[in-house]
C-alpha cells in the first residue's frame, strides 16, 4: 500500500479526498485511486464556496486527529477535491494520529 501520509520531521501530510455537501461528516478508510495513489476520503456536509468546506474538513481532522484546529491547514489543492492537509506535529505524535484516521470515523 502507498501511504495516504508523508512524515515530516515538524509535520504529517495526509493527501485526502473531500466530498462537500455530503449527508454526514465522516472520514472513511485509507483508499486506493485508479490511479493507484491512496486518499484518506473526507466527507463533509458543508458547500464548497467561500471556504466553508475546507473548514468543515480542518473541523473533523481536528476532532478525530485530537489536534488543535490551528495546528492544521490546507497546504495545496484549496480549492479541489484532492487536498494536502499539514497538520503540525512531530516524532511519536505522528503514529497516534496516523492510528486515529486509519479507523473509519462514521457519523459525527
Amino acid at each position: 500500500m502507498t501511504p495516504w501520509f508523508r512524515r515530516e520531521s515538524e509535520a504529517l501530510l495526509l493527501f485526502v479526498r473531500v466530498t462537500p455537501n455530503a449527508k454526514k461528516d465522516a472520514i472513511e478508510a485509507p483508499a486506493e485511486r485508479d490511479d493507484g495513489s491512496w486518499r484518506l476520503p473526507v466527507r463533509v456536509r458543508a458547500v464548497p464556496e467561500e471556504g466553508a468546506a475546507n473548514r468543515a474538513v480542518i473541523a473533523l481532522l481536528s476532532k478525530a486527529a485530537g489536534v488543535p484546529k490551528s495546528d492544521i491547514a490546507v497546504d495545496s489543492g484549496t480549492t479541489a477535491r484532492l487536498k494536502t492537509i499539514r497538520i503540525a506535529v512531530s516524532g511519536g505524535d505522528q503514529d497516534t494520529i496516523i492510528e486515529r484516521l486509519e479507523k473509519p470515523s462514521g457519523k459525527t
